[in-house]
């Protein structure tokens, strides 16, 4: 009997052996996946009260199902983790992009372009010297582990510092800085993951050059493009309109990644664009996009805990530890200080940056690419930095809001931004605002007449505890009230701009300076 032969009844003998799926084995499928959700969902609680970034939590739970834990579950494909790592980034990217205030990062871009270039590169350099000089690693493994964990990671800083009221120049500037640090960190990785002789240092700055600014071009290009169209194209369902945003960031990322441009930085840049536009049914679209957000997070985390293997980790604690302890005491400060100080930062800000460096899933994403690239050493390059970033995570995460608050950069007293959605009224061509009074709000207490809204904007009802009744000139507002606005098409934006001035300054807000504009993202306006 020939071997093409036997190997096709051993196939089927084996086909024969195999049982088959049936929905029993599906219905079980979707029970332990509802069951990591809701434990998941529920780790969100313990990870606000607690301090600490959701990651971990969700790590740990990865770990448990693995192979050392009560899952014993064996998962070691790389190639599919970091597959999956990827189209998780891009969903958590698009949705970091929609959450972005051009308002609040407009002033920040030139430092965190700054912090996402030149600060990249000087914290690889010093990095890698400690990791091959301190640990011993060879050069191509030193430079790896360099590149892999320069870039931070947005929702690990975050989620620990959204309870604290930061100046607006400290938030843009962290989170413009990890929304484009990606994008020359990844094709560092790339470049030092190939076979071969590493290229360079002129060939990587000239490719990386050319890569941002395809990625950029194309972002921005696609962002504009699906803004415009969304907003004169009626879809014929309000539910299509997120899938429709989604959609278009998603198609920043591919039209960037086909163009040999970065891929990772088009669909941030697009998604910003989308955020900022004046785009229907934005809070529809912007609670959808969220949702996204938090299962590709948890569904990434949960991937890379079971992909670790921790009764391997002994050795490289220690290494780790060294690595870590340079990359966030002399790393990222002296990169902070080298790009911050020409832009005249207070050293109060720029020592809270040197400290909210978190590093969370994308330094481990990255590890991944080694290990599918087939470089030597690449095991323990995952399993340093799987500690790194667990270790200095637990150090850092919860001593950010003590750092801010001894450094005084949290200002308790700041007013809440007002919450104000818009529902457009085509046929009127006029707009329906719903404008929610926070705690923080200076409104409370201003009488409607003193709210001065532009000529063709009216107050037409206010919900309170329940109640609603229709204002007159001299009704006075109050915390948790919530005033239904009508506008008329021209003076929309003016009315909002308005409204976010008197809720951040009070009656008397232009008179004493306080600015009218920036409505940001949270009003939108609607074709």
């Amino acid at each position: 009997m020939s071997d093409g032969r036997v190997r096709r009844r051993s196939r089927a003998c084996a086909r024969e052996r195999e049982p088959p799926l049936t929905v029993h084995h599906l219905n079980q499928l979707l029970l332990v996946c509802s069951i990591v959700l809701l434990v998941a969902v529920a780790a969100v609680r313990i990870s606000s009260r607690s301090g600490l970034p959701s990651l971990l939590v969700y790590l740990a739970i990865g770990v448990l199902m693995g192979q050392d834990g009560i899952g014993d579950i064996r998962f070691d494909n790389a190639e599919l983790t970091q597959v999956i790592g990827y189209a998780a980034l891009v969903v958590i990217l698009a949705e970091g992009g929609l959450g972005t205030k051009w308002t609040q990062i407009r002033p920040a871009l030139p430092a965190a372009s700054a912090l996402a270039t030149v600060g990249v590169a000087v914290s690889v350099g010093v990095t890698a010297a400690s990791a091959h000089y301190l640990v011993g690693l060879e050069w191509r493994q030193a430079l790896i582990i360099g590149a892999v964990v320069s870039s931070t990671d947005a929702a690990a800083v975050f989620s620990v510092l959204r309870r604290i009221p930061l100046p607006a120049r400290v938030t843009g500037t962290l989170e413009a800085e990890s929304g484009f640090n990606d994008a020359p960190v990844v094709i560092l990785v790339v470049a030092f993951s190939q076979a071969g002789p590493v290229e360079h240092w002129y060939v990587l700055i000239g490719e990386i050059a050319l890569e941002l600014a395809i990625g950029a071009a194309i972002g921005l290009a696609v962002g504009w493009a699906g803004a415009w169209g969304l907003r004169h194209v009626a879809l014929p369902a309000s539910g299509l309109y997120p899938i429709a945003v989604l959609a278009i960031a998603v198609a920043a990322y591919a039209g960037g990644a086909l163009a040999h441009g970065s891929g990772f930085l088009g669909v941030y840049l697009a998604s910003m664009v989308l955020g900022n536009a004046k785009l229907p049914h934005w809070p529809a679209t912007r609670g959808f996009a969220d949702g996204l957000g938090w299962i590709a997070q948890i569904g990434m985390f949960v991937l890379l805990g079971l992909l670790v293997t921790p009764h391997e980790l002994g050795d490289d604690v220690v290494p780790a530890l060294v690595i870590g302890l340079v990359l966030t005491m002399v790393a990222r400060p002296l990169s902070v200080v080298l790009c911050l100080t020409p832009f005249r930062l207070p050293w109060q800000e720029q020592a809270l940056m040197s400290w909210a460096g978190l590093r969370g899933a994308v330094p481990i994403i990255l590890a991944t690419i080694p290990m599918v690239s087939g470089i030597d050493g690449s095991r323990r390059i995952f399993n340093i930095v799987f500690v790194l970033v667990v270790v200095y995570t637990l150090v850092q995460g919860p001593t950010l809001p003590w750092l801010a608050r001894t450094l005084r950069l949290g200002n308790a007293s700041e007013a809440t931004d007002l919450g104000i959605e818009s529902a457009p009224l085509e046929r009127l061509r006029g707009h329906l605002l719903s404008v929610v009074i926070p705690e923080g709000s200076r409104m409370h207490g201003v009488e409607i007449n003193e709210l001065r809204l532009p000529a063709g904007a009216a107050v037409t009802l206010v919900v309170r505890e329940g109640t609603s009744f229709v204002p007159s000139p001299t009704t006075v507002l109050r915390r948790g009230d919530e005033l239904l606005v009508v506008a008329t098409d021209p003076v929309r934006d003016a009315a909002e701009a308005r409204l976010r001035a008197v809720g951040r300054g009070g009656k008397l807000a232009g008179w004493l300076g306080t600015g009218g504009g920036g409505g940001g993202r949270g009003g939108t306006a609607h074709d």
